[in-house]
């Protein structure tokens, strides 16, 4: 497994699908992650700092797991099959429940859990953006400085 830390979220053009990318700690490889649009809100609001004034579902679970007194270790995408990703929250002594990957990287950012990704997967599915094309990735964060978590809503 190795650890990834989350670039953020953006609307691919012209099929305005939402997308999360995340990053390598230890390297430089890429994982973009085609996500739903209340996802992709999810994940904004939390890396934006955005409170809400009631709590979102991905709200909710932490403090049920926290009620629970049953913590979140980590997020794992553990799978890749038919171009879709697979993963599993790590719960309290070991407990794992499969999840969809957007929800469970907005528990994590939450949460404040580790999010790590299976070797395999990485191998299939992530991408490597080469020195000249670090600008395109520093324009991207550029515009998740800028976009609203309301620019997700359909």
């Amino acid at each position: 497994m190795r650890e990834l830390s989350v670039v953020g979220v953006r609307v691919e053009l012209p099929t305005n699908q939402p997308i999360v990318l995340l990053k390598e700690a230890d390297g430089d490889r890429y994982l973009p992650i085609w996500i739903g649009a209340v996802e992709a809100t999810a994940i904004a609001y939390e890396q934006q700092g955005v409170k809400p004034p009631r709590p979102l579902t991905h709200d909710l679970l932490r403090d049920v797991l926290a009620a629970l007194e049953a913590p979140l270790r980590a997020i794992e995408i553990v799978e890749m099959r038919d171009n879709i990703f697979y993963a599993e929250l790590v719960i309290g002594d070991g407990l794992r429940v499969s999840a969809r990957p957007s929800d469970s990287i907005a528990l994590a950012l939450r949460a404040g859990a580790p999010i790590r990704c299976a070797d395999q997967v990485l191998s299939e599915a992530a991408i490597v953006i080469p020195d000249e094309q670090e600008d395109e990735v520093e324009k991207f964060r550029e515009f998740l400085d800028q976009v609203r978590p309301e620019d997700f809503a359909s």
